[in-house]
């Protein structure tokens, strides 16, 4: 049935066809009856899925990534789709545009997305008010923070400051995105120095919380291991929480979709299949280097439950969905989670 719903819906424009979508989840979510057999249909409940997470309690380690509900409108609505949490994001202290349209687009023979969005949103006081607005308490929240496009990167710390502040009686943990391909010059912070000196000065902040909630970096698939390796010495220094493995890629190698197609589609990063194998290896060998001491949610390329679980079992704790999300739907999350309980069961 989602195959047909997905056929029809590809036939138009990328970004129409996801507020269309997203529209339509409210819609589903406010007539109760419609609600209730949505809910039947994909929210898998159980204790064993119960996972513990940074001092947090997860119904289930299956979470949406951060832009697919950029200002947290829709967590109630996706709520129902049977995640265990939701990352809202990426928010930016001030409402920005994001780039020029078209921005988003469909490589089917590869089952991927190309994305140059460029952190669109309403800014962090329009994503407070939906966070107050929300009804369903239960699901974990996360806050994927950013930089305005127009903030030059000497003074980046000071918008990711000023997102943490403003997020942080209303969201459950941080993420800091430093590797997303589409505002210029943002992987300039994944070099050592400044995102060194940007996590101690978020950590300097939580700290004086009464109560420090987790904070985590998503890096990029296109880092060496040889970068890895100085994300590890510095997740190790800054005693930040954790990792989110991995965001979109720059790479076009390897992709079906004939090299024309994808050029004249433009910049941007690619999120789908081609990531999943480098997202599980980079997952490993983050496990691996840092000898498990290095908590991670792993996310790139998840479109089936097996996917799922060789991220893991490459050393993940939690998964996150995108593009798989919108290429399988929400039987996706309940496939995962069917597949977690069969084995905990066995």
């Amino acid at each position: 049935m989602y195959k047909l719903f997905r056929f029809v819906l590809f036939q138009f424009d990328a970004e129409k066809v996801h507020y269309f979508v997203v529209g339509l989840l409210n819609q589903i979510h406010r007539f109760a009856p419609a609600r209730q057999l949505f809910r039947s249909l994909y929210v898998v409940q159980h204790p064993a899925l119960e996972t513990n997470f940074l001092g947090l309690k997860f119904p289930n380690p299956v979470g949406l990534a951060a832009g697919f509900d950029k200002n947290a409108q829709h967590i109630d609505a996706l709520a129902d789709c049977g995640f265990g949490f939701i990352e809202i994001g990426t928010v930016t202290p001030k409402a920005q545009p994001g780039n020029d349209k078209p921005r988003l687009f469909r490589l089917k023979a590869d089952q991927a997305i190309l994305n140059r969005m460029g952190f669109n949103n309403d800014g962090v006081e329009a994503a407070i008010v939906q966070l107050k607005a929300r009804h369903n308490r239960q699901i974990i929240i996360g806050g994927n923070i950013g930089k305005n496009k127009w903030t030059p990167n000497e003074e980046a710390a000071n918008d990711y400051l000023t997102c943490f502040e403003a997020l942080f009686p209303y969201v459950d943990y941080f993420v800091v995105n430093v590797s997303s391909p589409n505002t210029p010059n943002l992987r300039a912070l994944q070099e050592k120095e400044p995102l060194q000196d940007l996590l101690l000065r978020l950590q300097e902040l939580n700290k004086q919380q009464s109560q420090p909630k987790p904070i985590l970096l998503k890096i990029a698939p296109d880092l060496s291991n040889s970068q890895i390796d100085e994300i590890i010495e510095i997740v190790t220094y800054t005693k930040i929480a954790g990792l989110i493995v991995a965001n979109t890629t720059i790479s076009r190698e390897g992709l079906r979709t004939p090299a024309a197609e994808i050029e004249q589609m433009g910049a941007g990063g690619i999120s789908g299949k081609p990531v999943t194998l480098r997202a599980t290896e980079m997952v490993k060998y983050i496990h691996e280097q840092s000898n498990g001491k290095i908590p991670m949610m792993a996310v790139g390329g998840i479109h089936t439950a097996q996917d799922a679980l060789d991220k893991l079992a490459a050393g993940a704790t939690l998964v996150q969905l995108y593009t798989g999300f919108i290429y399988e739907g929400p039987a996706l999350v309940k496939a995962i989670n069917r597949a977690l309980l069969q084995r905990v069961q066995k």
